[in-house]
């Protein structure tokens, strides 16, 4: 699923509100990959369909479609797709889908544990079309909140999901004892880039695909591109611009000192096992940051280490031809934070304020460019987004999130306020409690047939001791 880029949109549109179809035992925010292993995980347990719904915003499934650049890998193994590690007898592995599609044979001569992306998405794709019949696509949800259907005692006993229609603007209500929120992240831009007069200007990495090869149709035209950050996305995307445009000019602009490895090494690579989440979350507060801050040379800010020797190569090559920086075609800007942007004197393209990381020297890039494609990652706040409305009723939490949330990924409610068989899950926002795999793909599988196992425990009733 594509993030949503404004949670707080208002509810526009006519409300309408369903007789006994719009009541589900179980409503999930989102249809992304998280949603879609929960989606098989439900389905070979035997989950009946008419109680659960999906609620998607975009118009059919896709994962990151706007960065399935050509040619690009994953950087985890086809075994932590969206079943095998939960049940490697699954029909929706990605070694089923291969020789669904007749190209085991062919996969393996590749001899590689690392699908390309659109191979990838291809298969989650597969996979999400065998739920149609439980899936709203273009529904973008707008909030939930707490509800009652009884007029006995106080405490919320089901929620309210409001949706809009993207194509037609009307809102729906939709009411459920369960609900798993899995909507993915807003788009992370920083403050000085996000004024409205430059939105024409200025895009997140996640619209790349859907946005540049529009509006550039020139390839042989001397366009000027910057791309801000440091991590694999943005490298990926100076390299394609770079082969799209090779008259162009590329300004990578990122706040370290350099472009930094991310660490695969195999014992790293266990923080991502499932089995590393209990770890974790047995962890106090202080000791979860110091992990989450030792382990981000995995995930964030980091560029796999071919990707960088060819960058310096490529490099090393302009200084010998061109031994002009100003003739490059390929400029790095490092220990540099964009603070803003200016509207240049010639033209509609944009000056870029600057900060030194170091110094705190601010200066405006000489050049002007065409476009900023904004490759800074995703912030994830339930709470100042769809759960808004349930904040008052939550148990206060840890400094960082502001929330509790169980190992079994089920938010803590103050004592009554909500009946023990209503229950929100969160599946994407629980980093802070859950550790880095939480936003990735390693650990689906295993953790949706966890949900499943809460949910069904949700649904029993408490089992009292006799007196003796």
């Amino acid at each position: 699923m594509e993030p949503a880029h404004n949670t707080d949109a208002p509810h526009e549109g006519k409300a309408t509100e369903g007789p006994e179809s719009s009541q589900y035992d179980i409503v999930c925010v989102g249809f992304g990959p998280a949603a879609l292993a929960i989606a098989i995980a439900m389905h070979e347990r035997g989950f009946s369909s008419k109680n659960v719904l999906f609620l998607e915003r975009q118009t059919e499934f896709g994962w990151h479609t706007g960065m399935l650049l050509p040619g690009t890998k994953m950087q985890i193994s086809f075994m932590k797709d969206l079943a095998t590690m939960r049940n490697p007898q699954s029909h929706f592995t990605f070694v089923n889908y291969l020789h669904k599609h007749n190209r085991l044979a062919n996969f393996i001569n590749l001899s590689t544990h690392t699908p390309f992306r659109e191979e990838f998405n291809d298969y989650m794709k597969w996979c999400a079309g065998h739920f149609t019949d439980r899936v709203r696509y273009g529904q973008e949800v707008l909030g939930v909140s707490p509800g009652k259907t009884s007029s006995s005692g106080n405490a919320v006993d089901c929620f309210w999901i409001n949706a809009r229609d993207v194509r037609s603007g009307d809102v729906q209500r939709f009411c459920a004892k369960h609900v798993i929120v899995a909507n993915g992240g807003e788009f992370s831009i920083p403050d000085g880039l996000q004024n409205p007069d430059f939105s024409d200007r200025i895009i997140h990495s996640s619209q790349y695909l859907k946005n540049v090869p529009q509006r550039f149709q020139n390839d042989n035209a001397e366009y000027r591109f910057a791309v801000v950050g440091g991590g694999q996305s943005a490298v990926e995307i100076s390299e394609d611009l770079q082969s799209r445009y090779p008259k162009s000019r590329v300004s990578l602009i990122f706040r370290d000192s350099a472009l930094r490895p991310s660490d695969d090494s195999p014992f790293v690579n266990e923080i991502f096992d499932p089995t590393s989440v209990d770890e974790f979350y047995s962890l106090d507060e202080n000791n979860r940051k110091q992990s989450l801050k030792k382990n981000k040379a995995t995930n964030y800010s980091v560029v796999r280490l071919p990707l960088i020797e060819g960058i310096y190569e490529k490099i090393y090559r302009q200084r010998l031809l061109k031994p002009d920086p100003r003739d490059w075609t390929l400029s790095l800007l490092h220990n540099s934070e964009v603070t803003g942007a200016k509207v240049a004197e010639l033209g509609n393209a944009l000056n870029l304020k600057l900060k030194d990381t170091i110094t705190g020297e601010a200066k405006l890039t000489t050049q002007a460019y065409d476009l900023v494609v904004v490759a800074t990652g995703y912030q994830r706040r339930p709470f100042a987004g769809i759960l808004k409305d349930v904040k008052p009723l939550l148990l206060s939490g840890s400094e960082e999130s502001g929330y509790q949330v169980q190992r079994n990924y089920r938010l803590l409610f103050r004592p009554g306020s909500v009946v023990r068989d209503a229950a929100i899950w969160l599946q994407g926002s629980c980093e802070t409690s859950h550790g880095i795999s939480d936003t990735l793909l390693s650990i689906l599988a295993v953790r949706a047939d966890e949900l499943v196992d809460s949910i069904n425990a949700s649904r029993k009733p408490v089992e009292h001791k006799a007196r003796l």
